[in-house]
């Protein structure tokens, strides 16, 4: 298992494929960029705000966890790409944890200080995304 359990960090990474039959992939893409959106049907949201600190777009994400677990909160920035690949319109979304002086760490919060996310969402030449 040397690949999804890097000696040099001990965390797992995980691949996961799937697809929405019935949502293009402009609209995937533009809700999960969608933050304020997301605070509507995420359950889970506690804290979630996009600011600026030093001309860096940084997101501020609080997650809560049933009892007895501790909530978690993520601070990272992202990016969305919209790539022409061989004629096929793939976008990317790549996010990964930053420390930010300007959002330090709560008491009684569990901050994700590794965290990274890479996202393709392409047509699956339906009407629907993969």
């Amino acid at each position: 298992l040397p690949i999804l359990f890097p000696q040099q960090s001990g965390l797992y990474e995980y691949k996961i494929f799937g697809g929405l039959a019935d949502c293009p992939p402009k609209l995937c893409a533009d809700v999960y960029m969608d933050l304020d959106f997301r605070k509507q049907w995420d359950q889970y949201v506690k804290e979630l705000y996009e600011k600026t600190y030093d001309g860096e777009k940084v997101i501020y994400w609080e997650v809560k966890y049933p009892f007895p677990l501790s909530n978690r909160d993520y601070v990272y920035i992202r990016e969305c790409r919209e790539m022409d690949v061989d004629g096929r319109k793939i976008w990317v979304v790549l996010a990964q944890s930053v420390s930010v002086p300007q959002c330090p760490e709560k008491p009684d919060i569990i901050r994700v200080k590794s965290y990274k996310q890479s996202l393709a969402i392409e047509s699956d030449g339906k009407t629907g995304s993969k």
